[in-house]
């Protein structure tokens, strides 16, 4: 990780490089420039005090005059050679520079050889005043060649070159330090803040102190509002702790009264399902009473017969239209005997076998059609006091692999509750009650033609304690039941739709092989 206080000097190197490179390199071109300007000022200077110089004493072939001037013109350290030829003779004089700059006369003409620099020729006319008075021509009597040398100049370029290089490494340095001891002023609290936060988000609050606040700058501002952040972060530490103890501790107390409340539930959805089980068992009571009822009163009337013809037949005194009489009076009492007798049964074997299912919470495959009729006919003696029909409509065949107390519960509530609220005392009306088997799930319809449920009721129809007969007999619970079963015991799902004045449909959606029940009461496989 490459720090701020690097990256902020390694830009400030590159900008103030950057722009010492730049005027370095204009001043560079600047010095360019006037070093040409001054070599060529320097060429043409030469060469027109030569040809100004030269042509006469070249005329009058005056060689010491020629090796003065050549000589003078020589001094400049750009000039590495001046040649000075007769039109007529050729190399006249001339001087050259060697490599350690003494200046030397030319001997012999060097032709080709290259004497180094670049060579300008000039050629040199004399102008007798005489002559041109009279109309003649001027004359060129020779020619100069002059070399002049870059030396001085890339030499001059090369210093100047050096020069910025080492200002600019100097000035590098210089900023350098300068950054670093400022820098440091400002990154040294922000050091100890970075450490101070890391503490105090790595560690305990406590266990962080507080930074010195002896600066008075604006990062002195900053160490005593991180002081302030500080402490006021430990208030508010503090105040989470006790909150977190005072939850924990709400905690435990609401985990007790759901507990509470759990085994409260359970206790008011047993007393409901016991006190639904003792509405049945005093309605089957009663319906029994009137067959056995009739069942013994007329094995009383059998019993007198009988014991009056014995008494015929003891005295010999019997006669035909008495036993004519007894055998009609024997043939009806057994009918009534063995019709209320088998009526009785017939409840009898309904209770038992709803009331069993009821009690023990047993798991069995049973058939949906024969089992929905059980459940009705234990229901008759509550049906029988009002103008409702039930309506089944289940295709025969159909096996459910489920918990049927259960089912009895869940279809008991269902009707119970229409009785209960979709129709008034005296009123006449039907509760359908259809099948469907659709692959793995069975689609269960309960539906009435009575009142409806109010709008505002049907989004809660299915809570606990909400009933339209509180005061009345109504618990609330009923359908709080249906819900729990269907969901929990049946791994289905129920839904209620309803129109006022047009009844109330309730879908239930339950799978052919109920899953199996988990240790928790939910329902796995």
């Amino acid at each position: 990780m490459v720090r701020i206080q690097v990256r902020l000097t390694m830009l400030f190197i590159v900008i103030v490089t950057l722009v010492l490179a730049i005027s370095g390199s204009y001043t560079q071109y600047t010095l360019s420039k006037e070093l040409e300007a001054g070599s060529a000022r320097l060429r043409s200077g030469v060469l027109t005090r030569l040809q100004t110089s030269l042509p006469s004493a070249l005329w009058d072939l005056d060689k010491s005059k020629v090796d003065s001037i050549v000589a003078a013109e020589m001094l400049p350290p750009e000039l590495v050679a001046i040649r000075v030829y007769d039109a007529s003779v050729g190399l006249f004089a001339g001087e050259q520079r060697d490599v350690g700059g003494t200046v030397r006369p030319l001997t012999t003409d060097p032709g080709k050889q290259a004497l180094g620099g670049a060579a300008v020729e000039a050629p040199l006319v004399f102008r007798d005043a005489v002559a041109v008075a009279d109309g003649g021509k001027a004359m060129v009597v020779g020619k100069v060649v002059v070399n002049f040398s870059r030396a001085q100049i890339d030499a001059a370029l090369r210093n100047e070159v050096q020069r910025k290089v080492l200002e600019v490494l100097l000035l590098d340095v210089i900023l350098v330090a300068a950054l670093g001891l400022s820098l440091r002023i400002v990154f040294e609290p922000l050091r100890q803040l970075r450490d101070g936060l890391y503490d105090l988000a790595t560690r305990g609050s406590d266990d962080v102190e507080e930074l010195p606040e002896s600066r008075r700058d604006e990062l002195g501002d900053v160490i005593r509002g991180f002081n302030a952040v500080q402490r006021k972060l430990k208030s508010i530490i503090a105040r989470i702790r006790e909150a977190e103890d005072a939850a924990r501790r709400s905690q435990h107390e609401t985990a007790q009264a759901l507990d509470d409340l759990r085994r409260t539930q359970e206790s008011l959805l047993q007393s409901e399902r016991l006190a639904s089980l003792g509405s049945l068992v005093a309605g089957v009571a009663h319906e029994i009473n009137t067959p056995v009822g009739i069942a013994l009163t007329s094995a009383s009337v059998l019993k007198e017969a009988t014991d009056a013809i014995s008494t015929a037949v003891a005295g010999g005194n019997v006669k035909k239209s008495d036993i004519v009489r007894y055998l009609d009076t024997a043939g009806e009492s057994a009918r009534l005997i063995m019709n209320n007798a088998y009526r009785a049964a017939h409840l009898i074997h309904s209770f038992k076998q709803i009331a069993v299912d009821q009690v023990s919470e047993a798991r069995r495959a049973f058939e949906l059609r024969d089992y929905i009729g059980e459940v009705i006919a234990s229901l008759q003696p509550t049906l029988k006091k009002t103008r409702i029909a039930i309506l089944i409509d289940c295709p025969p065949g159909i096996t459910f692999d489920s918990y049927p107390g259960a089912l009895a519960q869940v279809l008991t509530n269902l009707v119970l509750n229409c009785v209960e609220h979709a129709f008034d005392a005296e009123t006449a009306g039907s509760i359908h009650i259809g099948v469907r088997c659709e692959d793995d799930w069975l689609q269960m319809e309960v539906r009435d033609n009575g009142r409806g449920i109010a709008p505002d009721m049907i989004e809660r129809v299915f809570d606990p304690f909400v009933t339209t007969r509180r005061g009345q007999g109504g618990t609330g619970l009923g359908l709080n039941i249906v819900f729990n079963l269907i969901v929990k015991q049946f791994a289905g799902t129920i839904t209620v739709t309803s129109t006022l004045g047009q009844g109330a449909t309730f879908l239930l959606r339950l799978p052919r092989i109920t899953p199996l029940l988990d240790n928790d009461g939910s329902t796995g496989h």
